[in-house]
């Protein structure tokens, strides 16, 4: 059976049968018998996690455990809103934290505090996606766009349509033109400040 487990740039949880790359949460989404339920999260904490770390293993959807999420890979889970887990994925998550911070202003805060700036930029009151205009020439690597309702990540000059078997549609990355940005825009100064997110490209 394929669940509703699945997350785009968009930060939809989908039902797609592709298990992607890594593993990630937010809390606890579905009911005892393993179905979503309208929340969209119970933590300010979405994490990206390892799917494999020190043999632990987990049956999808256990009641009363969090619910396990997959995305494609990093960029994706970026742009969802997710950050790297700081126990599986522990030197990513110093990375991470170090390059948001110095992209951010510098000052030393929490990642509690983090993850509420995140939260404020992933998601509305009314659980609609946040997204905000820039030019695209002051986009780094890593970052999801919106074109024509599809997502595109850029990378190395070009724009990767993203599905969930891989990334097609290799197209040239526009010059001088405003663009819808799906990442949220803290983690896109973390890009900018040296953050390189894994992934197939």
């Amino acid at each position: 059976m394929t669940r509703q487990n699945r997350v785009t740039p968009f930060g939809d949880i989908v039902a797609y049968p592709e298990r992607g790359t890594f593993i990630g949460n937010r809390g606890i989404l579905h009911d005892q018998h393993g179905q979503l339920t309208a929340r969209c999260w119970t933590t300010h904490a979405w994490i990206t996690c390892r799917l494999e770390f020190k043999e632990r293993h987990r049956e999808i959807m256990s009641p009363g455990t969090w619910t396990e999420l997959f995305f494609l890979d990093e960029a994706t889970a970026l742009a969802a809103g997710h950050r790297p887990c700081g126990e599986c994925r522990r030197e990513d998550y110093k990375r991470f934290k170090a390059c948001w911070l110095a992209g951010n202003g510098g000052s030393a805060i929490s990642i509690r505090e983090i993850d509420r700036q995140i939260h404020a930029e992933r998601v509305t009151r009314q659980r609609t996606k946040v997204t905000y205009q820039a030019a695209i020439e002051s986009l780094p690597d890593g970052t999801f766009i919106s074109l024509d309702a599809e997502s595109y990540l850029l990378w190395q000059d070009d724009l990767w349509r993203w599905t969930p078997g891989g990334y097609t549609d290799r197209l040239p990355k526009m010059r001088s033109a405003d663009v819808t940005v799906l990442t949220p825009e803290s983690i896109v100064n973390a890009l900018k400040a040296g953050y390189k997110p894994l992934g197939y490209l």
